[in-house]
């Protein structure tokens, strides 16, 4: 097995604990704090790395009553999801979103 599938393998693993699935996403989401594309597509990428940790596409699309096919798309380096289709996605993941005061330094 080659180094990129071993670490894909480990991250996958270790996504299927909610407590660090929870922390990868927050961490990038801290990096889109800047507003860039890539951070952003670094965030659908995150997404799709717990999707596929909590079993897949085609389980995500049942939890959302989206399609398999449009979380493909929403989800992939072009993808430009509306909030409440990121929204239900955090939902169905079994997350919440809120928004807080940044921690003072």
């Amino acid at each position: 097995m080659n180094k990129g599938k071993s670490y894909n393998n480990l991250l996958i693993k270790s996504l299927k604990k909610p407590q660090e699935a929870v922390a990868y996403l927050n961490a990038a989401l801290e990096e889109c704090k800047d507003g860039s594309v890539e951070s952003q597509k670094l965030l659908f990428i995150a997404f799709k790395n717990v999707a596929l940790a909590q079993g897949g596409f085609s389980n995500l699309a049942t939890k959302t009553g989206l399609g398999r096919e449009s979380l493909y798309k929403t989800l992939s380096k072009r993808g430009n999801p509306k909030l409440t289709t990121l929204t239900t996605l955090i939902s169905a993941m079994g997350f919440d979103l809120k928004i807080s005061l940044p921690q003072k330094r």
